[in-house]
């Protein structure tokens, strides 16, 4: 089912034309405006400047933000956000979408990840790896009807994530949009690290490939809706959970750095920001 989606997508996006953004920069201050979930915000680094929502001062949107000189940065990025809360507040926080107008020169988005459900995802493969440690647990358990329930959890995320971009157009019409795909979570070799990551051995690859298949469709959906894509998985791999402390830029469920679990640690932020900075002076257009 995904597979003809994304086919589908592919087409469209063969034939978009190139993003027309704001030129932005040219001595003038950037109105920059940073949306998205817990991989944005940067929850449980130093310093926490909104404890509601875990967000850092040296999450990836304030890095860049500060080496571009020129930016003044809105960040509303959130901790447990879904693409509900661009319209709807968040606690004591408003929608996200009103960060925005017509003055914003750039936006970058980093959201989906909590609309498949990466904790629920996380806790159940960790629970059913007791039960078969050297096996494929998880995978069985969201195949088991027959079909694989992550790709159609993340198909189904696909026009939710279509509609932001719709609405971040309306909204900022000139701006340049960067949609932040999610960083390198699981060895990409397919190996385990078990018990440092609690997963079964065979479902490493597994999970590994559905984190592929949302940043495709990520991507996708970017080009369509003539935004451009951030890749951060590629710049991060080879550092994920499983590294040695000194090696890797996600912590693993049990962190050694100051981060959330199975989140970016400060480099990780750091590798973001970077992977979002050299997207920027590429110049516009997709991909």
């Amino acid at each position: 089912m995904l597979g003809a989606a994304l086919s589908a997508c592919a087409l469209a996006v063969s034939g978009t034309a190139p993003a027309v953004a704001h030129p932005a920069g040219h001595g003038h201050e950037v109105a920059y405006a940073a949306l998205g979930d817990s991989y944005t915000s940067g929850p449980g680094i130093p310093t926490q400047v909104d404890a509601a929502c875990g967000r850092s001062d040296h999450n990836y949107p304030s890095l860049v933000a500060a080496q571009r000189g020129t930016a003044s940065l809105t960040d509303v990025s959130c901790g447990g956000a879904t693409t509900a809360e661009m319209w709807r507040a968040q606690g004591a926080h408003p929608p996200q979408l009103d960060a925005l107008n017509r003055h914003t020169d750039l936006v970058t988005l980093q959201i989906g990840g909590n609309d498949v459900g990466f904790g629920t995802i996380i806790g159940t493969c960790a629970r059913l790896a007791a039960q078969d440690p050297e096996g494929n647990p998880c995978q069985r358990s969201y195949q088991a009807s027959g079909h694989d329930q992550l790709i159609l959890d993340i198909a189904r995320t696909a026009p939710k994530v279509d509609r932001v971009l719709r609405a971040v157009r309306a909204r900022a019409p000139h701006a340049r949009v960067l949609v932040v795909g999610y960083p390198d979570l699981l060895p990409d070799d397919g190996s385990g690290c078990f018990p440092q990551v609690p997963f079964a051995r065979r479902d490493f690859p597994y999970l590994r490939d559905t984190e592929k298949r949302l940043n495709l469709m990520l991507r996708l959906v970017a080009a369509v809706n003539r935004a451009e894509y951030v890749d951060t998985y590629g710049p991060t791999a080879g550092h994920d959970m499983c590294q040695a402390p000194a090696d890797r830029w996600i912590e693993p469920l049990q962190p050694a750095s100051p981060a959330a679990p199975a989140h970016p640690n400060a480099t990780g932020e750091a590798a973001m920001a970077q992977a979002v900075r050299a997207r920027l002076e590429r110049g516009h257009g997709r991909g």
